[in-house]
């Protein structure tokens, strides 16, 4: 096996797999903490991504940059979204509220392909030609800016669940509704800063993206699927699962790219799903939650 090329898939790998970890980290906090299985936010991870090409096409805002507008701009569309939408159907079945989020997702992604088109779209970044090299192996600055970026993003929303009131009052909310009511929690309130705040996290996720990847109306739904099988297989509701989780399914798409054929690589994360749901559908990192 050609080591340069080994290095160079476990380098591809680290960064993409810090995307899937922010992107997963909203989703399973979404669910760890409301139990809604949220279909609707890889479309939210594509406004993210069309809000940074527009504010580079138009103002010559740098993606990286945009992050600072994106980040409040998704947390309140998300807080939109479950106020008018998820809020009045939180204690209807769990089939209402998927059926509402695909509805939601369908809407969106068509809504995009009607102002946008199909077309793909990429950011041109004046230092996208400047390489690090790492070894044998070399990553484009654009790549290290991401997955510097989602690591310590990451880091900073596991600090917030951990070490402030806001995520004290998150995992109370989550571990029991009622017993977080009696000690005077506004639970509805904690609910909506809760999916803001996940739908922040894959703002910021498509923000890091569009610097390094195409951009079009579905592509919510290929990210979506795999922020699943990276919940999965951290365990669902398991923040630090997800991370762990993020870079093991990156580096397995990469790394196996070198061994099998390029169309088949994306097989991979769901032969690993069938296999989690089969032995051990509590995920590898056992069922602790946040």
């Amino acid at each position: 096996m050609d080591v340069a090329a080994l290095v160079q898939a476990i380098v591809t790998g680290l960064v993409m797999g810090g995307i899937y970890a922010l992107v997963a980290a909203g989703l399973t906090l979404i669910f760890g903490v409301m139990r809604i299985i949220n279909l609707v936010h890889g479309e939210f991870l594509m406004v993210a991504m069309y809000g940074s090409f527009f504010m580079n096409s138009l103002f010559g805002l740098d993606p990286y940059i945009s992050v600072v507008v994106i980040l409040p701009l998704l947390f309140l569309i998300g807080s939109g979204f479950f106020r008018f939408l998820i809020s009045p159907i939180l204690s209807a079945p769990e089939i209402n509220q998927i059926l509402l989020t695909i509805g939601a997702s369908i809407f969106i992604q068509n809504l995009a392909l009607l102002l946008f088109t199909a077309d793909f779209r990429t950011i041109a970044l004046s230092y996208s030609r400047i390489k690090i090299q790492l070894g044998p192996g070399i990553i484009d600055l654009p790549q290290l800016v991401a997955l510097l970026s989602s690591i310590l993003l990451t880091l900073i929303l596991y600090w917030l669940l951990k070490s402030t009131d806001l995520g004290r009052w998150i995992r109370a909310a989550s571990q029991n509704r009622e017993a977080a009511l009696l000690t005077g929690i506004d639970v509805r309130r904690v609910y909506l800063f809760t999916f803001g705040i996940g739908t922040a996290c894959v703002g910021v996720a498509g923000s890091l993206l569009s610097g390094i990847y195409y951009i079009t109306p579905s592509i919510g739904w290929l990210f979506l699927l795999t922020a699943f099988v990276v919940v999965v297989l951290g365990g669902m509701g398991n923040f630090v699962g997800a991370l762990l989780g993020g870079f093991i399914i990156a580096l397995t798409e990469s790394v196996g790219s070198l061994f099998m054929p390029i169309a088949l690589v994306p097989v991979l994360k769901f032969i690993i799903f069938i296999i989690l749901l089969l032995f051990r559908p509590q995920g590898l990192f056992g069922l602790k939650r946040l």
